[in-house]
């Protein structure tokens, strides 16, 4: 089993916390936060992954022969559905910010603070 894939996902989720962090703008902020999200695709398919074996439909395998986790496909395509419905309301919730205060700079967001 590689260590590579594991390094590939942190390395993804580092780099979308820092855009996270260092962002000036809304959109970009949840861009970031897409990208950083994206590495648990990463990390889900190193975790299912197995070296040598097939799709798991079994009708024409033999009862021997190695395949993949289904669940763990299956994770991956939930947390891609989920992750895109966050970025879309998150973005939603963007526009609405920028119709109502003429801003998606975080700074000059005076009015939301506490």
């Amino acid at each position: 089993m590689s260590v590579f894939p594991y390094l590939v996902a942190g390395w993804i989720l580092l780099a979308g916390l820092y855009g996270l962090v260092t962002s000036r703008n809304l959109v970009q902020a949840v861009g970031c936060l897409a990208v950083a999200q994206s590495s648990t695709y990463v990390l889900l398919l190193a975790v299912g992954y197995r070296s040598g074996a097939t799709a798991p439909v079994f009708s024409d395998l033999p009862t021997d022969a190695p395949v993949v986790d289904p669940v763990v496909q299956a994770l991956v395509l939930t947390d891609i559905v989920v992750g895109a419905t966050v970025t879309a309301l998150l973005l939603s919730l963007v526009i609405q910010l920028r119709k109502r205060h003429g801003t998606v700079d975080p700074e000059e967001l005076t009015g939301l603070r506490g």
